[in-house]
């Protein structure tokens, strides 16, 4: 009987770490997606002939917030000229899991907005 529980016990500790662990790379992947439409809504606002209002910053955080997460940084200047440009940010999502309590996922992704390809060349 002894040795039933001691396996039921390891089962059960070695499930909740299952669990536990694909908790936490689906909370990975959510961060992540977040932080790419987070990065992919502010780049064309970064253009302001794009005709956007607000700013990549407000547009990121909107995209973050949609996808369940919190806008902590935008590397999103504005350039008002038809060169490429970059932007990167960065996001946190709030993972909570019964045992362990909540942590924070952070996730960044960078987007490049090419404004020359709006008159249809390249």
């Amino acid at each position: 009987m002894a040795i039933g529980v001691g396996v039921a016990s390891v089962v059960l500790v070695l499930g909740l770490a299952v669990g536990l662990a694909g908790a936490g790379v689906a909370a990975h992947v959510s961060a992540a997606n977040a932080a790419d439409a987070a990065a992919l809504a502010a780049a064309p606002v970064t253009f302001r002939p794009f005709g956007a209002r607000g700013s990549p910053a407000d547009e990121a955080a909107r995209f973050a917030a949609r996808n369940g997460a919190r806008l902590i940084r935008c590397r999103c200047p504005v350039d008002r000229s038809w060169d490429a440009r970059t932007v990167a940010v960065e996001v946190t999502k709030t993972l909570r899991l019964p045992v362990v309590g909540s942590l924070e996922i952070r996730a960044e992704s960078r987007a490049t907005f090419e404004p020359v390809l709006l008159l249809g060349g390249g």
